[in-house]
């Protein structure tokens, strides 16, 4: 019997809009029931087998987050235990052990470090050179994936257990770590809900396994 799920979308700022329709795209295509909740802090992670950190502006993201005083080790705990997770853009910053810019060097903003990954903030360029690029992406398939970047971030290390699913000159853009998905790319933007797909595969095979406990 199909599940029925729950995707938190992480809604403080960015694409959410855009995420909320992927996912409800790819409960389709799956032929899964499920609903989206809007999530403001990180105090209902029970209630959710999945969740969303949409593309924004991160330094503001963990600002919000932190500031306000949010139990970030609720969420570190979660994704330990195999909460499926997917960060696009700023969401993989927060997402990130560690984040660096060209000009200032490693950046004081808050972070998750629950991804084994270091960043490079704004590796493509500023808004102005934001740009798409087919992507090839054997971990979605053959058909190649349009690659959104706007103010993108790249992956410069990674751990011992990251796996590296797409590069764009020469350059890490899209890894998984177990039930981590992180894209330097806006996939919401793609007219392409492979990305979330993928999440929601997770999420069926993580609510079975909290019921199996």
């Amino acid at each position: 019997m199909t599940p029925f799920l729950k995707v938190g979308i992480l809604s403080i700022q960015g694409d959410i809009e855009e995420n909320s329709n992927a996912i409800k795209e790819s409960f389709e295509v799956l032929e899964i029931e499920g609903t989206i909740i809007h999530i403001k802090d990180f105090h209902d992670l029970d209630e959710i087998d999945g969740l969303v950190i949409p593309g924004g502006e991160s330094t503001v993201m963990g600002m919000l987050l932190f500031f306000q005083g949010v139990q970030t080790d609720l969420i570190k705990k979660k994704i330990q235990e195999g909460l499926p997770i997917l960060g696009t853009c700023a969401g993989l910053i927060m997402l990130s052990n560690k984040a660096y810019d060209k000009t200032i060097g490693e950046t004081k903003q808050s972070l998750l470090k629950v991804l084994d990954v270091t960043i490079e903030r704004n590796a493509f360029g500023r808004q102005q050179e934001s740009f798409e690029s087919e992507l090839d992406i054997p971990y979605l398939g053959e058909r190649r994936f349009n690659g959104v970047f706007i103010r993108g971030p790249a992956i410069t290390e990674i751990g011992n257990n990251v796996e590296i699913i797409a590069e764009y000159d020469k350059k890490i853009v899209a890894v998984r770590q177990n039930n981590i998905l992180g894209t330097s790319f806006h996939p919401e933007l793609a007219n392409d809900n492979r990305f979330h797909t993928n999440l929601v595969k997770l999420m069926v095979e993580y609510n079975r396994s909290k019921k199996r406990t």
